[in-house]
């Protein structure tokens, strides 16, 4: 099956060519910047070929491009590829914003990695500390067919299973659940509260405490708290750590903090970010 990598010399495009290019895809690689195309000759060792010809025989299209330059990208492309090609994208935002051109008889497929999870079997070093994902640790994916004959899932899942390897399991959605899933939880509830508790390690160093002392403290909080609340293992919360959830809730969380769930949220949240 033949492949078009647009964006194959920026930092996702890399990671991607690094997998894909022992597969068995053909895939031909397009990078509009001379630096992303040093960067893809020096590290995966493959060269760019023009995006015309690498389009003309595209059966799917990968778009590793950010968020805000996926409805430049694919109107710029939309009129160039075949009626049945498989058009990819790596986040949900931009297609979930309405991004994508109208066009009835291409396919608009969307994946996202979950990344390695916190819990997990790892026992190789360089698993242990790959923490994005893609290269030795497994993953989860995410994976939607957004507008397209069924069929194109499995051939899109395929492609994502191959970009993201090694997989850990692939989950279908849709795109209006990948949204929920990221910006919703991912960004703005997870790293949200993720900086809050880097700045709450950062304050009681600030009245005092040894910053590897709160560091190793916090971090290890982390990974048992996370393991009881996330039914890792059976486990329960001891009665004074129970109450001091219930004040910490009511003094850091607004009482109407779901509500970055609700559709309009979600959209204008998606609106900032595209």
């Amino acid at each position: 099956m033949k492949i078009a990598l647009i964006g194959a010399g920026g930092k996702m495009g890399v990671r991607l060519s690094r997998n894909l290019k022992n597969s068995r895809y053909d895939v031909s690689h397009v990078e509009v910047s001379s630096a992303g195309r040093d960067r893809l000759k020096a590290e995966v060792g493959v060269d760019c070929v023009d995006a015309d010809a690498a389009l003309a025989s595209a059966e799917a299209v990968i778009l590793a491009v950010p968020d805000t330059a996926i409805r430049a990208v694919a109107a710029g492309l939309i009129d160039k590829i075949a009626p049945g090609t498989i058009v990819i994208a790596l986040d949900a935002a931009a297609p979930f914003a309405g991004h994508f051109p109208e066009r009835e008889d291409v396919t608009y497929f969307v994946t996202h990695p979950c990344h390695p999870p916190i819990f997990n079997d790892e026992t190789e070093t360089d698993a242990k500390r790959d923490f994005f994902g893609g290269i030795a640790a497994k993953q989860a994916i995410v994976s939607a067919l957004m507008q397209g004959p069924e069929e194109h899932f499995d051939v899109g899942e395929e492609i994502a299973k191959t970009i993201f390897q090694p997989i850990l399991r692939s989950h279908r959605v849709t795109v209006e659940q990948m949204a929920l899933l990221e910006p919703g939880l991912s960004e703005t509830v997870c790293a949200t509260l993720l900086v809050i508790m880097k700045e709450a390690m950062d304050e009681v160093v600030r009245q005092g405490v040894d910053r590897d002392a709160a560091r190793d403290f916090l971090l290890g909080h982390l990974n048992v708290l996370g393991a009881v609340v996330m039914e890792e293992v059976d486990g329960v919360f001891s009665d004074a750590c129970n109450k001091a959830i219930t004040n910490g809730k009511t003094r850091l969380m607004r009482s109407d903090w779901i509500g970055v769930f609700r559709p309009e949220e979600i959209k204008e949240s998606i609106r900032q970010i595209t």
